[in-house]
């Protein structure tokens, strides 16, 4: 089965490529650039009464792909940003003790790190990681204002399954329970209905979602961080039982919003979602078509000298498979040399797929991989 129709402008850019960092910089479908269109259009047309598009229906059905992907029982708990960074920064802005004691795993993402590094330089947190087979025993067994975990590892696709039990820990007092679902959120099926009112959770368009950078949100729990310290004038709130000269919040998703933002992405995201219903694609069905060219290439033993991190087992797998070697570097440079597109962490090679792919750009692959 192919799906290539659907990417023709990104794949008729660059012919002979075959780009394999679906999980990193996720091709863009044309679908999302008549998305961008509209957003340009909408500008010309309405010029400042867009805001009352962007922030009405345009927003609303954005809240409404996601709460449906990921069963909200509410759409309005979900805030938009350009970047989840920014919510991280909210979020740990609303904690209202300091140090900040914060539990995370030992392979959280590069933003992640870097910031929690210099908080705890400045005396603003203090931090325990745990690896993901620890994390849960580590978060029951401490003392955590923040619990911090991606739903899926970045380097190394392992997932965290049990978020029930993450979820059992978290209380409006704290402990706080952040989820990145980053390499979830479009990657794997994801239920979160039961725990919805308990744990926060972070994604964006830029990978699985194919809609691009400039998209991003987060799901908060009724009841949890209500004031924000870090605030922009879109979470304003006019509460009159607030004592005069006191800053008001929204009650729902909206207390964790900035300021002004490019709503392109909401657009171009909007459109995609659009695109994958007229299609009958899936979140299911879109890992079963991935899971088909992730088996070609792991039984084609093409990569010798490499261990595979997250080997091929029932359920729910990254999209993305991670090869630990010493050659990782060398075969991603020498790969990349004829337009072959991976990535590298260290010494991890990571192969993502999409649905711009089929059986023969892996027999390529494979083929390429034997002679690099």
């Amino acid at each position: 089965m192919t799906h290539k129709h659907l990417f023709s402008r990104a794949l008729s850019a660059n012919p002979g490529r075959l780009h394999f960092t679906a999980h990193s910089h996720h091709l863009w479908p044309d679908a999302s650039f008549d998305g961008q269109v509209a957003a340009w259009e909408d500008a010309a047309r309405l010029a400042d009464q867009k805001w009352d598009r962007v922030m009405g229906p345009v927003w609303k059905e954005a809240q409404g792909h996601i709460a449906g992907e990921l069963k909200l029982p509410d759409p309005s708990t979900i805030a938009f940003s350009s970047n989840t960074h920014d919510f991280l920064v909210r979020i740990f802005s609303a904690i209202p003790k300091r140090p900040v004691r914060v539990l995370a795993t030992d392979g959280e993402f590069h933003s992640f790190r870097r910031q929690m590094a210099r908080w705890v330089e400045a005396g603003e947190a203090e931090l325990v990681s745990a690896p993901a087979s620890g994390l849960l025993a580590t978060a029951e067994a401490g003392d955590f204002d923040l619990i911090f975990a991606s739903h899926v590892l970045f380097n190394s696709g392992a997932i965290i399954d049990d978020l029930e039990r993450l979820a059992a820990l978290a209380r409006p007092e704290g402990p706080w329970v952040v989820i990145d679902g980053y390499h979830g959120f479009m990657a794997i099926e994801t239920d979160l209905s039961a725990i919805a009112d308990r744990i926060f959770y972070v994604a964006g368009g830029y990978k699985y979602a194919m809609a691009g950078e400039g998209v991003c949100f987060l799901h908060a729990p009724p009841g949890f961080a209500p004031r924000p310290v870090v605030t922009g004038w879109y979470a304003a709130f006019e509460d009159l039982a607030l004592p005069p000269g006191a800053t008001g919040y929204a009650q729902d998703g909206a207390r964790f919003l900035g300021s002004t933002f490019d709503p392109s992405g909401l657009y171009r995201f909007n459109a995609v979602r659009r695109m994958l219903d007229a299609e009958g694609l899936t979140t299911s069905k879109i890992s079963a078509h991935v899971a088909s060219l992730q088996h070609r290439l792991v039984a084609a033993d093409a990569l010798p000298g490499f261990a595979l991190r997250n080997p091929l087992v029932a359920g729910a797998h990254a999209r993305f498979l991670a090869y630990r070697g010493e050659r990782a570097s060398m075969l991603h440079d020498a790969l990349a040399a004829k337009n072959v597109i991976t990535d590298v962490r260290g010494d991890v090679l990571r192969i993502g797929f999409g649905l711009y792919q089929d059986m023969q750009d892996v027999d390529r692959l494979i083929y390429i991989l034997r002679n690099s």
